[in-house]
């Protein structure tokens, strides 16, 4: 199979996961932000990524959006699962993952992009990385008063799953979609020194889940 993805996109992060703890092999393709939509166009009629390609008979030839390349690897390939037994347990992962996909992916993408637009320019302050910053941020509509709703958004976001993921699991007790979303989707915040010295559960719990997956920690949290 082969993912077509943005290297830094913590959504493809996710289906990275996602293939990872199915022992799925895989290549990856890095488009370019901006010129990536003369690609994805013709294959799916959307410009969103990440974009999983099976690349095999009988299989659908592109898959478009994080949560249904999961479902889709979860059809395809049962085991190892990420989905629970329990009917009612599966619908609050489920909601888990929308919410945040939705929401907090979004939040931490606006809280992200400004940090290193301003402190965290130190990270990478070539002209190609702050070319590419810029772009986001403009192309999200990434401004002070977006972000200081991003930034509530997330601290409500992580007081509700500190009193969740203190256990093993963010669901019952069985891996699922919801620690995958969690993990890709909160991974930005490991490279901003608030949330690494106010939230230190929380990357504990992000490593976890990497190491389950067999995917490479997330910038900040390299060992």
């Amino acid at each position: 199979m082969k993912l077509l993805q943005f290297s830094t996109s913590h959504y493809c992060r996710k289906a990275r996961l996602a293939l990872g703890y199915k022992q799925i092999p895989y290549t990856v393709e890095n488009l370019t932000p901006g010129l990536h939509a003369l690609r994805l166009k013709p294959l799916t009629g959307l410009t969103t990524l990440p974009v999983l390609l099976p690349e095999q008979e009988s299989l659908p030839t592109a898959i478009a959006d994080s949560t249904q390349i999961l479902h889709f690897l979860q059809t395809h390939q049962p085991e190892p699962s990420y989905g629970l037994t329990d009917s009612v347990l599966q619908s609050q992962a489920d909601m888990l993952e929308d919410w945040l996909d939705e929401s907090i992916g979004v939040a931490a993408r606006f809280v992200y992009y400004q940090f290193r637009s301003r402190e965290g320019k130190s990270l990478d302050p070539s002209l190609s990385s702050q070319l590419v910053i810029q772009v986001v941020r403009w192309q999200y509509g990434i401004n002070s008063a977006a972000v200081d709703l991003a930034t509530k958004r997330l601290d409500i976001a992580l007081t509700e799953l500190a009193h969740r993921w203190t256990q093993p699991y963010l669901v019952g007790n069985q891996f699922s979609v919801a620690d995958i979303a969690a993990a890709a989707l909160l991974s930005p915040l490991a490279r901003i020194p608030h949330y690494r010295q106010t939230y230190p559960w929380l990357f504990d719990r992000i490593v976890e889940v990497h190491h389950r997956c067999g995917e490479a920690l997330p910038p900040g949290l390299e060992q």
